[in-house]
């Protein structure tokens, strides 16, 4: 079993007879912070919805702590994700019914272990410890960015998946959205796969991969 948050061997991803990207092989450890760069179209997005389970794939595997996504149903993907993976999406996706710390504990109320108190310490760490009964359309982007980050965390995961997550904000913003977002990723021992354009995120990260449609390096 390997011990690699997230191991990629030979991934490939076609539309039709087309593909989005072949070749892509990759290991990201625990603790590690990698950032993914490319042309826009060279399926960025594509690969990290792949390291979910979120979409399927042609050729070649996932595994995440050593777990063949490959050979699991949906459902078993699912469960995967809850327990080991956050996400953190560009547009937020957060739920504008919930308030602030409603949002935030919905992974832990998904895992049946609803936590009050672990919910505020993200509020916390995040710095919106006074924003709990507030409702999203109430913040500013980069507090909403700051909600989804404790969201994606709340649960503890070992792998944490983040899709151009400051590509609304300002510079002021977006840099202290990744302050946060590496500082948490650091303080839980999670690996840390960033997808991004901002050549100022890139440079925070352990290592740079550069994916092209034959290939990652």
């Amino acid at each position: 079993m390997s011990t690699a948050a997230v191991q990629v061997r030979d991934l490939a991803k076609f539309y039709g007879d087309a593909a989005v990207f072949r070749n892509v092989s990759l290991e990201v450890a625990a603790g590690e912070f990698v950032a993914i760069v490319g042309e826009s179209g060279v399926g960025k997005s594509t690969l990290l919805n792949c390291l979910a389970g979120l979409d399927h794939w042609d050729q070649g595997s996932v595994a995440v702590e050593g777990a063949d996504l490959g050979t699991m149903d949906d459902d078993r993907r699912a469960l995967l994700r809850r327990e080991k993976i956050g996400f953190v999406f560009q547009a937020f996706h957060v739920l504008p019914h919930l308030d602030v710390a409603q949002n935030v504990g919905l992974p832990l109320l998904l895992l049946g272990r609803p936590d009050a108190a672990r919910v505020r310490e993200m509020l916390q760490a995040v710095g919106l410890e006074d924003l709990g009964l507030r409702l999203p359309q109430q913040l500013s982007g980069g507090q909403l960015q700051r909600v989804a980050i404790a969201r994606a965390l709340v649960h503890a995961p070992r792998l944490l998946l983040a899709d151009e997550p400051t590509g609304n904000l300002d510079p002021g913003t977006a840099a202290r959205v990744m302050d946060v977002l590496i500082g948490q990723a650091r303080r839980h021992g999670a690996a840390l796969v960033l997808v991004t354009h901002s050549e100022a995120a890139a440079a925070r990260a352990d290592r740079v991969l550069h994916l092209r449609g034959d290939g990652i390096a």
